[in-house]
């Protein structure tokens, strides 16, 4: 009797010990994942709203965007002005801040330059697939979307 009394109190502080162990969260793994994608990548818009960017041969006229996970700052391009600022992203949550661009003529671009930076305002979260990027609005709908660009090394 005395035996199996000892047995279930040592199998109950087992218990009870390995039970309090933390293990990592799946929240934290998920927003370093997402993260990790988002970051320090080129990525270049491929729609905006439901509408498909067709662009030229030349690539100087490509709306873009980079994720610097260093400096927290967003750099690109709205297909014909740079832009800088500041960025700040969580999970699937994504702040632009602070954002300041050149202010160039844009001519024969489709007013690409206008409609990508009424997009940006309108960002609050993004989803990263692969080699998607969706920057979405408050009610989940995506305003713009990219694809990332393999940089030759």
């Amino acid at each position: 009797m005395l035996k199996k009394l000892f047995a279930i109190s040592i199998l109950s502080s087992t218990l009870a010990i390995v039970g309090c162990q933390s293990t990592p969260s799946t929240s934290t793994n998920m927003t370093t994942t997402n993260l990790t994608l988002l970051q320090n990548t080129t990525w270049v818009a491929t729609k905006i709203g439901n509408s498909t960017i067709v662009y030229n041969n030349d690539a100087a006229n490509r709306a873009s965007l980079q994720f610097d996970e260093a400096n927290q700052r967003v750099t690109g391009t709205d297909g014909c002005n740079r832009l800088t600022g500041a960025y700040k992203a969580g999970k699937d949550t994504l702040v632009l801040d602070q954002l300041a661009s050149t202010r160039m003529a844009c001519m024969n671009n489709d007013n690409l330059d206008q409609k990508f930076n009424t997009a940006l305002a309108k960002v609050t979260n993004y989803q990263v697939f692969g080699r998607t990027l969706k920057l979405l609005d408050r009610q989940g709908n995506p305003v713009i979307e990219f694809e990332s660009v393999i940089q030759p090394r």
